[in-house]
């Protein structure tokens, strides 16, 4: 069986001139998986670079869905009410804080958002 990829940003990124920038939506992420270590055990988790193009999210995905946080669901797993599907039209994924919590709730029985 294949794991769900979880995309975030590597923190501390550089834009434009100015470093020491944070994601709220990844940091929010990363704090679902310190309350929740199970979680590091049942996902594929890659740290990305803030520049674009994200070549690997891209590969999966498309261009126009590369957006941090990205959790790209492999094809075995349950589909999300959330979840979109990329621009080749084979892979699914749940874009955003909120609805990656409700997915990560729903499939891995994490909490949920509240």
């Amino acid at each position: 069986m294949k794991l769900d990829t979880l995309f975030l940003l590597r923190h501390d990124f550089v834009d434009g001139v100015e470093t020491g920038y944070y994601c709220p939506e990844c940091a929010e992420i990363n704090g679902v998986l310190h309350y929740y270590p199970k979680l590091r055990h049942q996902l594929d988790i890659r740290y990305v670079d803030f520049t674009r193009p994200r070549p690997e999210i891209v590969s999966l995905v498309g261009a126009s869905n590369q957006s941090c946080p990205i959790l790209i669901l492999a094809p075995d797993s349950a589909h999300s009410p959330d979840s979109q599907l990329g621009e080749d039209g084979k892979l699914r994924f749940v874009a955003g804080a909120n609805a990656i919590g409700k997915y990560l709730h729903r499939a891995h029985g994490s909490g949920q958002p509240h």
